[in-house]
């Protein structure tokens, strides 16, 4: 079962970590948050690499065959499978609130919604909730540790990484069959989901690539202030989920410039 979802959300982590194809600057000093940092730095230019070679390509094929009406359709389905995951960790953070909001979505989406192709919820003032096990061990007061770049999943600290292996094997629907057929099906949802979300960056991240001096200490700067903002809403129920902020805060957005 653990092999079954390990692969089946390959892809999907690849996608949200916001690797591409860049090379990274070596340094002889390290910070102390991040202890790791020349091996950080190996790891990051394999995934990098990786990237380049398969995810962005797979990722443009993607885009260019599927329907915009479609690619929004699955992605809204498998945000939907993702809302049991939230729920249980919403309880073991002990954000009632947050965890009624999350189960009163799964039932309107998965029924009104038509499995989740749409979000009704919402509609409903139900927004979606955030949700994992990096979250609950930050709540129950577990520091987050060295910083550390994972192969394949990217950015990450030693507290989410213990977190990410609890999510890869509770999470829908793989968890809930076994054998050959929770293989495939892992492994379909997490190679979809992947595509579509590196699909949806093509564009951004390498926007990113283009304007970073350092690409590995600019990723590291995103992903820990992404990680941040979603922390701060562990007692409370959120209006949205925390979305990672691909623009350089130094950099105009697409509506403040001229």
């Amino acid at each position: 079962m653990r092999n079954s979802l390990l692969v089946g959300v390959f892809f999907a982590v690849l996608a949200c970590t916001g690797l591409t194809g860049c090379v990274t600057t070596p340094v002889e000093r390290t910070s102390p948050d991040d202890p790791f940092e020349p091996m950080n730095r190996v790891v990051l230019d394999v995934n990098t690499s990786l990237d380049s070679a398969v995810i962005r390509p797979v990722a443009e094929f993607y885009r260019d065959v599927v329907p915009p009406f479609v690619r929004d359709r699955i992605r809204l389905m498998i945000d939907n499978l993702t809302e049991p995951r939230i729920f249980a960790n919403d309880l073991l953070q002990f954000r009632i609130n947050a965890a009624g909001i999350t189960f009163a979505r799964f039932v309107f989406n998965s029924t009104f919604g038509i499995a989740g192709m749409f979000d009704v919820a919402k509609d409903h003032d139900l927004p979606q909730q955030s949700g994992d096990f990096g979250e609950t061990l930050y709540a129950w007061g577990f520091d987050e540790g060295p910083y550390l770049m994972l192969l394949f999943f990217g950015p990450s600290n030693l507290r989410d990484t213990i977190g990410l292996g609890v999510d890869l094997v509770t999470t829908p629907p793989g968890v809930f069959l076994s054998g050959n057929s929770g293989f495939w099906i892992g492994f379909a949802t997490g190679t979809v989901n992947g595509m579509d979300l590196r699909s949806r960056n093509i564009e951004t991240l390498d926007q990113i690539v283009a304007s970073s001096l350092d690409y590995y200490s600019h990723l590291k700067s995103i992903a820990q202030q992404h990680r941040r903002a979603v922390l701060r809403d562990v007692r409370e129920p959120t209006e949205a989920p925390a979305e990672l902020d691909l623009v350089d805060p130094a950099e105009p957005t697409r509506e403040q410039k001229p």
